[in-house]
């Protein structure tokens, strides 16, 4: 490990590459405690502590909530825009030529999802404030036109900065910048989890952290053999003669992995259960059916619920299959092999190896994503047994923190491996 950390500060590039992201880091979460002002933020704090779900949105934020900051949304509206956009690829034909020019298709999309961001943001916003409004502890004592305002504009603008700096953090390659900005805050709010943790600690909670300690053992190991599990498809040359020699005949591996996707359904599935409810909240106390049905919207995705669990592993499996589906393409694949002069031992190529690349690739996601789910609803099972809303939290943070250190690491030694290959 240590010969690692040197090899890579002794590459120039590569450690001004990661200095980078370790000073954008440190912007963010000193931006996540920068609060908008006129804000009681004691009476906030007690107000998240109260309410199931806005409580995880603070933890999954890195209490950007909690201080009711500039950054108050995190990237939450980016990935909102991202998930529509990936959805509107899938069934508007105009998109979806856009996303076969390659390249520049794909800016175009990133840009409109950009400007989608800001409408979102002030969508977001004005809920929250809202929200936070109505609410009985004096969170907002001044709603008036001018403050809401200039208040959805300044975390609107806080999420756009956001954006920009996980945009810069992804063009140095060593890591996706909205994975590693939701991974800075999940790691900045565990030392307030442990603490809390070890200050309400108890002799009849033994059991209990021990099936904790358990739980992030499995997790770990979980996420690391999907992560890392890959199917090596043999793949020939045909051997061509030019003059009086001979070229090609290499026998190499295409390999295919058991999770493509890596943490983005994760975050897409937390980012969509959490919907429901947040809208939910705003009709609470209504009178008559509407506050009925708010009432039972936020019964029914209670975290401690069989619903929920049912419906965040259906969504980690379906945002695996439907991610997947986006970023690979078993046709270009069989394209590419063919104009190289490649070749699937007992494949045609051509139409047969883009059926067998495919066939081959579902057949892998099937458990993968189907591990990938029961790893995400493992803390809830456990949970059901201690009753300690924590486990659900703390094993979705895990889950996501190991996913985004394994990427990472990996985008850091391809990067490493590349220096080295340049300086031979």
């Amino acid at each position: 490990m240590w010969e690692k950390l040197q090899r890579i500060w002794n590459t120039k590039q590569l450690r001004n590459n990661v200095l980078f992201v370790v000073i954008m880091l440190v912007i963010f979460r000193i931006a996540a405690h920068i609060p908008v002002p006129g804000i009681n933020t004691e009476n906030l704090r007690s107000f998240l502590e109260g309410n199931q779900i806005l409580g995880l949105l603070n933890i999954f934020s890195g209490g950007t909530m909690q201080n009711f900051s500039i950054v108050l949304m995190g990237v939450g509206p980016y990935i909102t825009a991202s998930i529509i956009f990936q959805l509107l690829t899938m069934v508007v034909p105009s998109l979806e030529e856009l996303s076969k020019e390659g390249e520049s298709g794909q800016q175009k999309i990133n840009m409109y999802t950009r400007l989608a961001t800001v409408p979102l943001g002030f969508l977001q916003a004005f809920g929250m404030i809202k929200l936070l409004s109505q609410s009985q502890y004096a969170i907002i004592t001044d709603v008036s036109l001018y403050k809401m305002i200039s208040i959805m504009v300044t975390v609107t603008a806080g999420t756009v900065f956001l954006m920009w700096i996980g945009e810069l953090i992804t063009e140095r390659k060593v890591g996706n910048g909205v994975s590693l900005l939701i991974f800075a805050g999940i790691v900045a709010s565990l030392p307030t989890v442990i603490q809390n943790a070890l200050i309400n600690y108890t002799s009849s909670d033994l059991y209990t952290y021990a099936l904790y300690v358990a739980l992030g053992i499995v997790t770990i190991v979980g996420v690391v053999v999907v992560s890392e599990g890959q199917r090596n498809i043999p793949i020939n040359y045909a051997k061509q003669v030019r003059g009086n020699r001979l070229f090609g005949g290499a026998k190499t591996n295409l390999p295919l992995r058991l999770n493509m996707a890596g943490v983005i359904p994760i975050i897409f599935a937390i980012s969509v259960i959490l919907f429901p409810p947040m809208i939910a909240q705003f009709f609470l106390g209504r009178p008559g059916r509407v506050g009925e049905f708010a009432q039972a919207i936020v019964s029914l995705f209670n975290s401690q619920g069989l619903f929920y669990a049912v419906m965040y592993f259906l969504l980690v499996v379906g945002f695996t299959y439907f991610y997947t589906a986006v970023i690979f393409h078993p046709q270009k694949m069989a394209e590419n092999l063919q104009r190289q002069g490649a070749f699937i031992p007992g494949i045609r190529p051509g139409k047969q190896t883009e059926e067998y690349i495919g066939k081959t690739m579902s057949r892998l996601l099937l458990p993968g994503a189907m591990f990938l789910g029961i790893i995400a609803i493992l803390p809830l099972i456990v949970q059901s047994f201690t009753g300690s809303q924590s486990l659900a939290i703390g094993g979705t943070s895990l889950l996501i923190v190991v996913s985004v250190a394994i990427e990472t690491t990996k985008q850091i030694e391809a990067q490493l491996t590349m220096y080295e290959y340049d300086r031979v």
